[in-house]
Formats: C-alpha cells, sequence, structure tokens
C-alpha cells in the first residue's frame, strides 16, 4: 500500500508537459483559423456600404461593428458575414449611420482654398465630390472635412457635383445646399462668370430650387496710362463689344496724337450704362496730363497725374465730374507738374512747329467751334508759349478749298480768333497773340484728295521777336 502512494505521486506530474502541449496545439490551430474567418468575412462585406468596420473574430464566432446607411444596408452586411464559410454566430454590434434634417453640404472658397464641409450620404459620394472639386480647381488646396450621414434628398450627388464645376468660377464665396434648397453667394472670378453660373444653375436636377444667389460679378475695368518717357498710351482692361472698342482706339488716336497706342483691350459683357460716353470724357482729361493713369471701375472714374500748368489741373478737377454720365462719379487726384526751363524764340519756335506737326487742332465742321479732342495739344501749346513769356505769337488760321473762297477766309480768321480765346482763358496775355486768316490760299498739299485736305485746314503759330 505504501508503494502505491509512492508510485502513484510519481505520476501526476507527467501530465502537465502533455496539457502544455495540448494548449500550444489548440493556440496554434486557433490563430489561423480566426484570421482565415476574418478575411472571408471582410471578403463578404465587399459589396455593402458601411463606414467605421471592424471585425473581431474568437474561434468562429464574428462580431460585426459598423455603421449602415440604411436598415436593409445593415441587414444585409449581417447575413453575409452569417453566410460566410466556417462563421458559426455573428454577434450584432452595428447600428445606423446618424441621420440629419437639414442635410447640409457647403463648398466655401478664400483665396487659398476650398473648403469642403457639411455631409455626404455614401463613402462614395465624398469620394466623388472630392475629386470633383480638386478635378474643377485645377491646383488650388481642397480641403475635405465633409462627413457622412443620413437625410440626403434624391439626386443630390447629382446636384453637389454640378455645384462643384461653379466653385472654380468664383474668386471668393460660398455654396450652400440645405435640403434641396442652394444657395450662393461671393464675387466672381472674370466677367461673365456670373452669368455662366446662373445659366448652369438651371441644370440642376429636378427638385433642387434656387434659395438665393447673391454672387457678384468682378468691377468692370478699363485703364490707360499715359507714359511720357516711352511716348505710348497703353489701354487694358475690358470694352463691352467690338464697336465700342473701335470708337474708342479712334477716340485714342485722335486725343494722343504724339503718343503710340498700345492696345490691350478685350471684349466683355457687364459694362455698366453709359461707359462709351464715361471713357471718352476720361481719356480727353487724361489727354491733358503730362503723366497720368486712369481707372475706371464700374461707375467710378480716378484720374491721377501731373497736368502741365495750374490753370488745367483746375479744369481737370472741375471739370471731369461734369462731364460724366449720371450715376457715376469721379476722382481725380491731378497736381502740377514742375514748370520746364525757358527757352529763347528759336527754339520755341521749333516747339511750337514740333507740335503742330504731330497733332493737329481740330474744329466741328464749317464751324470756328474747337474738338474736345484737340484739348491735349492745345495745353502743350500752352507750356511752351509759357516757356518763352517775353515773344509775340501770331495764330494764323487756314481751311481746304472745298466751299465759297469768301466763306472760307471769315472761317479761317474765326478760327484763329477761337485758338486765341482758348489761350487766354489759361491764363496767358492776350497782348502777346495776334491772329489772321487766308482761307485756302495758302494749300501745302493738294486739294483733290481727303489727306490733303486735312494737311490744308491747320492752325500755325509763328513767333516773333
Amino acid at each position: 500500500m505504501h508503494g502505491l502512494f509512492r508510485w502513484s505521486n510519481k505520476w501526476w506530474p507527467g501530465l502537465v508537459p502533455l496539457a502544455v502541449l495540448w494548449a500550444a496545439a489548440a493556440w496554434v490551430s486557433t490563430i489561423p483559423l480566426e484570421a482565415d474567418i476574418a478575411a472571408r468575412s471582410a471578403a463578404a462585406l465587399k459589396s455593402t456600404v458601411l463606414d467605421k468596420t471592424r471585425i473581431a473574430v474568437a474561434g468562429r464566432d464574428v462580431t460585426l461593428a459598423a455603421e449602415a446607411f440604411s436598415e436593409d444596408g445593415r441587414r444585409s452586411a449581417l447575413a453575409s458575414v452569417e453566410a460566410a464559410p466556417g462563421v458559426r454566430l455573428v454577434n450584432d454590434d452595428t447600428r445606423l449611420v446618424r441621420e440629419v434634417k437639414p442635410f447640409v453640404w457647403v463648398a466655401e472658397r478664400d483665396n487659398v482654398r476650398v473648403t469642403l464641409w457639411g455631409t455626404t450620404p455614401l463613402p462614395g459620394s465624398k469620394a466623388r465630390i472630392a475629386d470633383a472639386a480638386r478635378a474643377a480647381l485645377n491646383g488650388t488646396e481642397v480641403s475635405d472635412r465633409m462627413g457622412l450621414a443620413r437625410g440626403a434628398p434624391p439626386r443630390f450627388d447629382a446636384a453637389v457635383l454640378l455645384l462643384v464645376d461653379q466653385i472654380a468660377k468664383l474668386r471668393d464665396g460660398k455654396i450652400v445646399v440645405s435640403d434641396s434648397a442652394v444657395s450662393l453667394s461671393g464675387m466672381a472670378r472674370e466677367l461673365g462668370g456670373r452669368e455662366a453660373i446662373a445659366a448652369a444653375l438651371k441644370n440642376l436636377p429636378e427638385g433642387f430650387t434656387i434659395a438665393a444667389n447673391e454672387v457678384k460679378a468682378p468691377p468692370y475695368i478699363f485703364q490707360a496710362n499715359k507714359d511720357p518717357v516711352a511716348v505710348t498710351l497703353t489701354l487694358s482692361g475690358y470694352v463691352p463689344d467690338n464697336n465700342v472698342h473701335a470708337t474708342l482706339a479712334a477716340t485714342a488716336g485722335r486725343k494722343f496724337a504724339n503718343e503710340k497706342i498700345i492696345d490691350n483691350l478685350k471684349a466683355s459683357i457687364g459694362a455698366p450704362s453709359g461707359f462709351s460716353a464715361a471713357v471718352t470724357s476720361a481719356l480727353a482729361a487724361l489727354s491733358r496730363l503730362s503723366t497720368g493713369t486712369l481707372v475706371v471701375s464700374d461707375r467710378e472714374v480716378r484720374l491721377s497725374g501731373d497736368a502741365l500748368f495750374e490753370v488745367a489741373a483746375s479744369q481737370i478737377r472741375s471739370g471731369l465730374a461734369k462731364e460724366l454720365p449720371t450715376g457715376w462719379t469721379a476722382k481725380p487726384e491731378v497736381s502740377v507738374k514742375p514748370a520746364a526751363s525757358p527757352v529763347d524764340a528759336t527754339v520755341c519756335q521749333q516747339l511750337f512747329t514740333q507740335n503742330l506737326t504731330k497733332g493737329r487742332i481740330r474744329f466741328e465742321t464749317a464751324s470756328a467751334s474747337i474738338n474736345a479732342d484737340s484739348a491735349g495739344l492745345l495745353d502743350r501749346l500752352i507750356e511752351v508759349a509759357m516757356r518763352c513769356p517775353n515773344t509775340n505769337i501770331d495764330i494764323i488760321g487756314h481751311t481746304d478749298g472745298d466751299g465759297d473762297p469768301a466763306f472760307n477766309q471769315t472761317l479761317s480768321e474765326k478760327r484763329a480768333a477761337a485758338v486765341e480765346n482758348y489761350l487766354v482763358r489759361s491764363g496767358l496775355p492776350a497782348e502777346r497773340f495776334t491772329t489772321q486768316g487766308y482761307g485756302s490760299s495758302q494749300p501745302i498739299a493738294a486739294n483733290n484728295t481727303d489727306e490733303g485736305k486735312l494737311q490744308n485746314r491747320r492752325i500755325e503759330f509763328m513767333v516773333k521777336q
């Protein structure tokens, strides 16, 4: 009996290694099994649409945690995992994605980036919208802060994808979809952009409406810069159409006879009412400046630069607003350039001749009324006269050969007198001037061509000691 007890004490420790080996074998065999079941479960869910999916496997039992976008989708996901080979039991830890009302989606653009936020109905929708925004914005940073929720109106994706294309047409602004109501605000990137957005919105899917469209057009800008060093006038910005373009270019050519015209104007819709008349008046004021810049922005005219003498500066400051159409405003910032150095009579004559060779004092047809296109040239002639204050000047009028000689004689005299009056009103002493008219008796070109007649219709300045 005592020996049997000793034998039994030696037997049971031998079971320990066997238990360890058995546990190790079970552990080694369970890991591949669970991994295989997890893979089969994940494969079974590939055709389902879920969010925040997590699969946990214990033996052959699967715990599925996920957020589904519909009750049918949730049940379908559970059934798919239950049908996966090797799965014994599925523990349901699924729930529905939250539902929101109103269902809001927003795209917001500033100078740096476009931010997408709010909610989308499905992960695929979210990805498509973000990809479409990056493609439409061509390099602009897109910040995707969109979430997922239930409650989207029918045809949500189609509506938002159309609206994403409109973001590229905005310089800054916001597009908001609240359920099926669409609101837009901000400023269009280019002229015509506001109209292009409005046209695109007509293609919104059925059921969507425009609650507000407050997209503004960018300023309609026309610019002209007079550079006395390069002797150029550069035109840039916008004009309403090709006809206005041609008219303003021709106007500039007449008013700025000394300068080379560099025309960078483009035609675009959106011009304010009275645009052509306002720009014509503003160009006339600019032509009187030695150097200057004209900026027409919507219905505001800003003119800056140096007039040739004080009276001209005063006339430009006070007269610009009076010449503009109703509803327009003027902001002249006109100073006076430093007086040029005095010259003797010979140089004075050369300067008169030089100015009158490049430009021509124009009059209304068969009239002694000076055309407004001549204001810039007349100011330059006044400046020349100021540089030789001790000389007297004879102003001589000529006409072409058309019409009655007696009428032409009288017209030439009246035109010379009109120029004298202009100079005197600008501050020059009347006693420095005399006037003469020679009608058509002293042509400098043939009177049988339009060009020849134009040369013969002239005013000459003769400097006397």
